[in-house]
């Protein structure tokens, strides 16, 4: 009788083992499929959001730079004895060398030409020495090899940078910032560290300002990478990103 009760006992203890191991391992599938979702929903998402930036900078650099060009042109053969038309014409001319040094700008910051072309590290030079001279903040790029990334993943990695960069101009009154960027292990490493007035990192990303953030986050975790920031006030901020190739 001892031995059919133990018997039974093992075997409702079996079931339930069997039964909590069939839900655990259901979790984990959903999980999982529920991660690669929002992965891929993120993926899409985000190169929707690319395309059509692409698309804006093609439109700005073939069809509007060249109009521009060719107003300029023409009010440049005007002829007038009219002082005032001149000036008039003068004046209007230099704002539309404004127009297309601004629309430039706004095309480069669409679309770096140089990432197609020549890759990640170009590309966040040419960044970088658009900036510096003009911006607070002096800006430093370490690297210490040669950078080799698949080519969809260089977009993400730049467009990275850049959003830390603009954080730290607009948001920490930093004075320098600088930034590494290494190759090593079948891994891309990214690191950013800033002498400004740093913050409190859960706080900005529930707040609306966290946009930047958050599109951080979006972007490494398309990237299956990690994304470690480290701030306090005072104290400036680093950034933290892994990426493996």
């Amino acid at each position: 009788m001892g031995d059919k009760i133990l018997y039974t006992t093992v075997l409702i203890g079996c079931l339930v083992g069997v039964i909590v191991l069939f839900f655990v391992v259901s979790i984990i599938r959903y999980h999982r499929r529920y991660v690669r979702l929002q992965r891929d929903r993120l993926l899409a998402e985000v190169t929707i959001l690319e395309n059509e930036r692409r698309r804006i900078a093609g439109d700005l650099h073939d069809s509007l730079g060249p109009l521009l060009s060719t107003v300029k042109l023409n009010m440049g053969s005007i002829e007038t004895d009219n002082v005032f038309e001149r000036q008039v014409l003068d004046k209007s001319s230099k704002y539309i060398d404004e127009i297309i040094t601004n629309m430039r700008e706004i095309s480069y910051n669409l679309l770096p030409s140089t990432l197609d072309r020549k890759g990640l590290l170009e590309a966040v030079k040419e960044f970088i020495g658009h900036l510096n001279g003009t911006a607070p903040v002096r800006i430093q790029l370490h690297c210490w090899k040669e950078i080799v990334i698949p080519r969809e993943k260089e977009i993400h990695v730049f467009r990275m940078v850049q959003e830390i960069v603009h954080n730290t101009i607009k948001h920490s009154g930093a004075r320098h910032l600088h930034i590494g960027i290494s190759h090593e292990s079948n891994r891309l490493l990214v690191m950013t560290k800033d002498d400004g007035r740093g913050f409190d990192a859960q706080k900005m990303k529930e707040s609306s300002m966290g946009l930047g953030l958050r599109s951080l986050e979006s972007r490494a975790e398309i990237l299956r990478g990690i994304l470690t920031i480290e701030s306090k006030p005072q104290e400036g901020t680093r950034y933290y990103i892994e990426i493996p190739l």
